[in-house]
C-alpha cells in the first residue's frame, strides 16, 4: 500500500511542471506580446535537473503571479533541455536559472539578468524598476500622440 502512494504522489508530482507551464506563455507568445503592448520580456531560462530552476519555478514565479507583477511583462518558461537552441541563446553560454529582462527603449533594447537561484524580493525589485522604466520610456512617446493627434506620425507619413 506505502508503495502504491508513494508511486502516486511521484506522478502527481511530475505532472506539477506540465500544470504550471499550462499558465505560463511560450517564447514565441511572449516576445509577440513585447511586440505588440511594449511590456517588459520576461524569460525564466532553468531545467528540471536543477534544483535552483526548480525552486524559482515553483517559489518565486508563483509568488510573483499571486502578486499580479506576471500580468504587468510578458512572461515565458524556457526548459533548456526542451529547447535547447533557443536557452543556448538566451543564456549566452552563461549557468541557470536565468532570469532575463528585456524591454525596448527609446535607445534601443535594455537587457538586464539575474544569475543562479534568487529571492522573491531580488526578483520583484527587478521587476519594479523594468515595469516603471518602461512605462517611462512609453510617456513621451504617448504623450506625442495625445498632443497633436491630426499630425501623422513619423512612421506612418
Amino acid at each position: 500500500m506505502t508503495r502504491l502512494t508513494l508511486a502516486t504522489v511521484l506522478q502527481l508530482t511530475m505532472l506539477a511542471p506540465l500544470a504550471e507551464g499550462a499558465e505560463t506563455e511560450s517564447y514565441a507568445d511572449a516576445y509577440r506580446k513585447t511586440a505588440e503592448t511594449g511590456q517588459p520580456l520576461v524569460v525564466l531560462v532553468g531545467a528540471e535537473w536543477c534544483p535552483a530552476c526548480v525552486d524559482m519555478k515553483r517559489t518565486v514565479v508563483p509568488r510573483l503571479r499571486q502578486q499580479g507583477l506576471l500580468q504587468r511583462v510578458a512572461f515565458a518558461l524556457v526548459d533548456i533541455d526542451r529547447d535547447r537552441e533557443l536557452g543556448q541563446k538566451l543564456i549566452a553560454g552563461g549557468a541557470i536559472p536565468q532570469l532575463i529582462v528585456c524591454r525596448k527603449a527609446p535607445d534601443g533594447w535594455h537587457r538586464q539578468r539575474l544569475i543562479g537561484g534568487q529571492s522573491v524580493k531580488t526578483v520583484e525589485e527587478l521587476l519594479h524598476r523594468e515595469i516603471v522604466a518602461c512605462q517611462a520610456d512609453r510617456k513621451p512617446e504617448e504623450q506625442a500622440k495625445t498632443s497633436n493627434p491630426t499630425h501623422p506620425s513619423p512612421e506612418k507619413g
